[in-house]
Formats: C-alpha cells, sequence, structure tokens
C-alpha cells in the first residue's frame, strides 16, 4: 500500500473518535504494516493506541518490537524495559535477551553483560530454550567487546548525498571508476521519511567518481530497471564480462530472491539467465552473490538457507564450470552459525573470507568478521574490530584497490528522525600509520602500535617431533598447526573423559573458545604478520624479530627447554617455506631490495609457565587435554626492531617540471607539484629554497605511508625578463638525497 494512501487513512481514524472498535482497528492496522516491513509506519499507529491504553502490555511489547526492527535501539530499550518491570520474562521470556541487546547496540555494554547474565539466571531451567542459548552467547559477546574496545578514532569517511539519502544503502562492487550499490531510494522520498512511490522498492544505481575523486550525483541502472521486484547486491566476474545480482519478489517484506547473472560489456548490461536449481535451491533464498579467483579457480561465493545450512542465511561457495553454471555448493562450515551470516567477500591479496554475523563475538548487531583461508581451510571467524565495527549493524565490507566500502547504520548518517534507521555508505581510505621511535638510527615499534603484535602461536602436547631431545625440526609452524586443527575433536573427547556432564560441559566450551580466539586466532595473525614484514623488507630495511617460547610443564625442564626450541625452530622453517620461499633471501641477507631478515629468540621451557596448571600426567585430561595446559603450549613474536635503510629515498613525484606559457614580466606566476612518501614510515618535509624569487608553502610538513603534499609556488617576476627556469629542493629528514623541483616560463 503506497504511504499517502496510509497516511490519509491515519487521518480519517485519527480525528473519528476513539471507541474500542476503533482502538482494535488501529492496532489491527499497526499489526498489518509491522508485518509488511513499514515499521515508521507501524510505530504511529501504536504510538496512538498507548496514548489510549497506556497500561496494555502486549501493545508495549508490540511497540519495543517495532522500535527494535526499526532499528531505533533507545526507543526499544526503554520499552523493552518497561515490559520486564512487568511481566520478569514470565510472558516474554526474551524480554531480557532483547532488553540487553538494545543495551549493547547503544554501546552500554557493562549494563548490557549484566542484563544477559540475569537472563541466562532467569532462564536457567529451559535447557532446550534458544533465547537461553543466545542469551550465553551475548554474555560471552558482551565479555569479548569489553576487552577488545579502545575507543579508536573513526577513520571511515561518511559519503555524501550524491551517493547516500535519507533511506538505507548498501555498496556492492566498484567497476569503470563507478560505485556500485542498492538502495531503496524513490523519485518521491522527502526528508521525513514519507514515501508516495508504487514502485518503493530495492534498486541497484551507481555514482561515478570525478578527476577529483568526488561523487556524481547517483543514477539507476536502467538496464536492470524492474518496476515489479527488489534487486540488488550485485557483483562482476573476475574478468568484468559478466555481472551477478539477487532478485526478489516480496510478500509485505518477506522476501524469496534468487540470483541472476548478465553479461557486461561496454558499459551495458544484458540479462542472460537465472542461475540453474545448484545455486537457485527451489522454496529458499539464494543471495548476495560474489565472484572470486581462488588459485586460478574462480568460485561463486553467496548466502543461502538451503538444505544443510545451520541456520538462517549460511555462506556457501561453489566453483564456477561456465560461469552459468555451477558445481555443487559446499558450506564454509567454519563460519556459519544458528544465525544469520551475511555479504560475503573474498579478499584474494590477503585470502580472506571476509563476511557479517550477529552471532560470533561482536560490538554490536552485525559486525564485519574475517576467516584466514590456508591451503584449502577457512579458519574459526576473527572479529574485524574497531573502527570497521561499531555498536550498530556493519556489513557489506569490500574493499577496491586501497579503499574499503561498507556499509552501516552507525550515528552519524543521514536521518529525519530516527538516527540509527538505515544503513548508509561509508568509505576507507587508509592511510598505515606507524608510530615510531628513533633511536640511534633503530626504529623500535611497539607492541600497542603495531596492535597485530604480540603474535601467540600454540602447538599440540610435545609438538614438534614428540618424545627427542633435539632442539631443531623439519616441521614448519603452519603443518603443526593445521595437526592441532585436526585433533580438535579429540581434545574435546578427552578433556571430558571420566566426567559428570555438569563438570564436562564447561571444560569443553572453555576449550572450543580457546582454539577459536586463540589457536586459531594466532595462525590468522601469522598470515597477516608475515604482509606487513614482506613489504618492510621490500623497502630495503633489515628487521628482527624476537620471539619466545614456552611449555606447558608435563615433562622435566630440560626436555621442555629443547621443545620450545622445536617449535621456535617449527617457525623459523615457516618463514624459509611460506610461498615458495619468498623471505629465503632476506633470511641469507643477498637479497637485491637489500633488506634483511633476523630471528631472536628465548626457550623459556616450562620457567614462565602457569605453576598452578597441573603437570600429573596421570591426569591428563588437566595436563594435556585442557585449556588451562593448551595455553601454555606456545611461542609468541614478542616484538620487532626495524633499522631502515636511509640510502632509499623516501619521496617519489609525479612530475618534476612546469613549464609556465609565455608570461608578461611583473607577473606572479602560480603552480604547484604534488610529493607522495613511499615508504612504510611517517616522513617529514624539507624545503630548501635559495631563489628570492619563489615563494613556497606545502600542505603538511609530515606525510605518513602513501600520503601526498601538494606544494604550490609563486614566482614574483619583478624586474625579470626572457627565459627563466628558477629551482628548490625537497628533502626528508634523516635520508639522504633529494627531489629538485623546476619552475621554467620566458618572460616578455
Amino acid at each position: 500500500m503506497p504511504r499517502l494512501h496510509l497516511i490519509l487513512l491515519f487521518s480519517t481514524i485519527c480525528f473519528a473518535g476513539f471507541s474500542q472498535n476503533k482502538l482494535k482497528k488501529i492496532i489491527s492496522f499497526a499489526d498489518e504494516q509491522y508485518e509488511q516491513g513499514d515499521y515508521y509506519y507501524a510505530l504511529e499507529y501504536y504510538r496512538k493506541a498507548l496514548e489510549k491504553d497506556s497500561n496494555s502490555l502486549e501493545l508495549m511489547w508490540k511497540y519495543a518490537e517495532t522500535e527494535k526492527a526499526y532499528k531505533n535501539y533507545v526507543e526499544a530499550q526503554k520499552y523493552y524495559a518497561k515490559v520486564y518491570a512487568r511481566e520478569q520474562t514470565k510472558i516474554y521470556e526474551n524480554s531480557l535477551l532483547n532488553l540487553g541487546m538494545m543495551q549493547k547496540q547503544n554501546g552500554n555494554y557493562d549494563q548490557a553483560l549484566k542484563t544477559f547474565k540475569l537472563s541466562v539466571k532467569k532462564l536457567a531451567e529451559k535447557n532446550n530454550s534458544w533465547v537461553l542459548k543466545k542469551s550465553k552467547r551475548m554474555v560471552e559477546s558482551t565479555k569479548w567487546a569489553i576487552e577488545n574496545k579502545i575507543d579508536m578514532p573513526d577513520s571511515l569517511v561518511h559519503l555524501p548525498l550524491t551517493v547516500n539519502s535519507y533511506d538505507a544503502e548498501f555498496p556492492h562492487d566498484f567497476k569503470d571508476n563507478k560505485l556500485i550499490f542498492s538502495s531503496l531510494k524513490a523519485d518521491s522520498l522527502n526528508q521525513q521519511e514519507e514515501v508516495y512511490s508504487n514502485s518503493y522498492r530495492n534498486k541497484i544505481y551507481f555514482s561515478e567518481r570525478d578527476s577529483l575523486g568526488e561523487f556524481k550525483a547517483f543514477e539507476i541502472n536502467k538496464d536492470l530497471l524492474n518496476e515489479e521486484n527488489n534487486y540488488g547486491n550485485g557483483s562482476f566476474s573476475t574478468d568484468g564480462s559478466k555481472f551477478y545480482y539477487s532478485t526478489c519478489n516480496d510478500n509485505g517484506f518477506s522476501y524469496t530472491c534468487k540470483i541472476v547473472v548478465t553479461s557486461y560489456i561496454d558499459g551495458k548490461f544484458t540479462i542472460l539467465d537465472t542461475l540453474g536449481p545448484t545455486i537457485n535451491q527451489p522454496g529458499k533464498n539464494s543471495t548476495m552473490p560474489r565472484i572470486a579467483n581462488i588459485d586460478g579457480i574462480e568460485f561463486l561465493f553467496f548466502c543461502s538457507n538451503r538444505r544443510g545450512s545451520a541456520g538462517g542465511l549460511d555462506i556457501w561457495m561453489a566453483e564456477s564450470i561456465n560461469g552459468i553454471e555451477f558445481k555443487d555448493p559446499i558450506n564454509i562450515s567454519a563460519v556459519n552459525s544458528v544465525e544469520n551470516e551475511i555479504s560475503p567477500w573474498f579478499d584474494t591479496k590477503e585470502n580472506k573470507l571476509y563476511f557479517s554475523s550477529t552471532w560470533h563475538n561482536g560490538f554490536g548487531g552485525q559486525d564485519v568478521h574475517y576467516s584466514n583461508y590456508i591451503e584449502g581451510v577457512f579458519s574459526s571467524p576473527i572479529n574485524a574490530l574497531e573502527p570497521i565495527n561499531s555498536p550498530a549493524n556493519d556489513m557489506y565490507y569490500f574493499k577496491h584497490n586501497d579503499t574499503t566500502y561498507m556499509a552501516s547504520n552507525r550515528v552519524g548518517g543521514f536521518y529525519a528522525k530516527n538516527p540509527t534507521c538505515c544503513s548508509d555508505i561509508y568509505a576507507d581510505y587508509p592511510v598505515i600509520e606507524v608510530i615510531t621511535e628513533i633511536e640511534e638510527d633503530t626504529i623500535i615499534i611497539e607492541e600497542k602500535i603495531i596492535k597485530i603484535l604480540p603474535i601467540t602461536l600454540y602447538f599440540r602436547n610435545d609438538e614438534p617431533d614428540a618424545s627427542t631431545m633435539k632442539t631443531s625440526t623439519k616441521q614448519n609452524y603452519m603443518n603443526t598447526y593445521k595437526m592441532y586443527v585436526e585433533k580438535y575433536p579429540y581434545y574435546k573427547t578427552e578433556v571430558a573423559k571420566g566426567l559428570a556432564q555438569d563438570i564436562s560441559k564447561p571444560l569443553i566450551d572453555e576449550l572450543v573458545d580457546f582454539f577459536s580466539d586463540q589457536v586459531d586466532k594466532g595462525a590468522n595473525d601469522l598470515e597477516s604478520f608475515k604482509i606487513i614484514l614482506l613489504d618492510e623488507l621490500k623497502t630495503g630495511s633489515e628487521v628482527s624479530i624476537f620471539i619466545r617460547g614456552f611449555a606447558s610443564p608435563v615433562a622435566n625442564t630440560a626436555y621442555n627447554v629443547n621443545l620450545t626450541k622445536r617449535r621456535i625452530s617449527s617457525l623459523v622453517n615457516y618463514f624459509k617455506e611460506v610461498d615458495n620461499g619468498i623471505f629465503n633471501t632476506f633470511i641469507e641477507g643477498n637479497s637485491e631490495d637489500k633488506g634483511k631478515l633476523n630471528f631472536e629468540y628465548a626457550p623459556f621451557g616450562e620457567y614462565a609457565a602457569d605453576q598452578t596448571t597441573s603437570d600429573d600426567i596421570v591426569i591428563q585430561n588437566e595436563s594435556v587435554f585442557s585449556k588451562a595446559a593448551g595455553i601454555e603450549r606456545k611461542i609468541e613474536i614478542e616484538s620487532m626492531t626495524i633499522k631502515r635503510n636511509k640510502m632509499v629515498f623516501p619521496l617519489d613525484a609525479d612530475n618534476f617540471v612546469q613549464n609556465i606559457k609565455e608570461s608578461k614580466s611583473g607577473d606572479i606566476l602560480s603552480t604547484s607539484f604534488e610529493v607522495r612518501n613511499i615508504s612504510n614510515t611517517k616522513i617529514k618535509l624539507e624545503l630548501i629554497n635559495n631563489e628570492s624569487n619563489l615563494k613556497i608553502q606545502e600542505t603538511s610538513t609530515e606525510l605518513m605511508p602513501n600520503q601526498k603534499s601538494s606544494i604550490r609556488v609563486l614566482f614574483d617576476t619583478k624586474n625579470l625578463s626572457g627565459h627563466q627556469s628558477k629551482s628548490f629542493e625537497v628533502k626528508a629528514e634523516g635520508y639522504e638525497g633529494e627531489i629538485t623541483f623546476f619552475v621554467n616560463t620566458e618572460l616578455r
């Protein structure tokens, strides 16, 4: 029903007086709008009904549920609190859970944690309750949020109204200098969230970036325009010749979606076909397609509630046969949960699958997570942290070149009445900020600055190479990690052996979290660290990484010292073997880039182990298989020291000479140059100008990695004639060399 009709109908009811029968009609209209997903007008009806019956617990519940659906977390929190105060979870068992979720999405983590714990306590006897299971999950997730929140500055850039609107936008891809996105924009949309359009549906739009990087006014994709259906979630094949998107029939706002493929030639889209039943399983939703080329093979990642899903929408992947036909999809079980996992995007540079989830540890509702893809195996999910994530819903994460795009309904978006009603598109134009301490030409990167350090890597008991006094191994760490992953089920069985269920279950749960949050995370961090390290070495730096080794206190101390040496040896082997030995020239010191990689280490054995951990080999569920024992079997990349090659000049420019057309003597000529920091560290500029006729000013005297500075030059030609060539130099503090820029003109 168009909203104009709803407004007229609502006005008629409001002025007709309020009998009990009319109150029922208002509630019925509100219920109808809620079912259709029109939460804005459902709230108007429920609010009017509450004015006449403010004691109705059912109305308060409906109002709270609608505010939650409308993403008005502040108002929803108020009304869930009112409901719980009246019924104490006896009527609505999820009243506390929903209250806690709103508190969490308002960023009130301490308050939310108390609420979730109370929900667990209230529902303790309902063992099969989904609400109890979700409450327990939220307890752990909120604890995680409290531990990991650091209130770092939000570096995301909110895109302008040439892209965003007062409704919802979701980014999908970037092609031909255009951002592709979907939106609920309507021709008659105003800033009061009123829509008078019969075709108020999700559609695909694009916004082109101009030469200055600004986004032009959005345009609708007319090639795919379909007034009858919602369509969106579009993305291109890796060669750009095909475009995949979702089209959805709606019953109210309950969608049934399938994936469609088009050809893309000379900027035009031509619909080819819907993907067959292998992907679009009849009666199920298939949506959010993304294509990625992994090791030369093209895969389709998509979301579906098809048979075999863990719950809600799961992420699946299917190998492409010809871009239209695909092999049987595989459920990516390592990341899927009982709730929705959505908006997948595979980063082929870092081998990471990004997606959003409400189930895994997070700061709010939908949080962006990633899973490392290591030799065919997806790791447990890792939260992408702030500022990517917030207390709101964060999703549709993807990168194009060095820019990240995503959607979020965080505070700060465009809105008319509810600050968190609608998702807007944000961009992150990254600058890798490395704050350094300089001491005797050595740059120490502190742990708090490079957040990835320290990296902790865990091992199975007595690995690598069990029962030996050798101090080295031929294994590399990633192989030992994979063997550990294969033994996860065995460890969970053994830790519970001989124990009652009420004792064993917490031990198993603790172990599962340890595997995900610490063992898997360590392997993921190592893969990320590898990329950072290689980039630094390629600049000609000498890098030393300091490694500490530990062991659980099961064997004798002398044995454990040697065991930790083997564990450190496995990490050194990893760097020698990973990516076809790309680090070997740096380890051997004969790299053409002049970079050098050194290892410094200290094998602590059990000297630094928690001495309260059991060392009784007989009670192995404590001394071998428990989290307490596992957490001691580790090595740490504790810190890294970088000595940068000062002979490698860190600045570059695209243009070194500006030729100004013939000018008149006495004119003040203006031109500019641009200088770029091509190093991995902050650089301070020094301008050397010995020309009295030149006045020079730079936009920034300090440049972060990849940052540019514009240098404006004013040339006063008073008392000059004929051909003129003036120059100035730009140096980098602490580096040898300079760039010389020239300004030339002919004066008449």
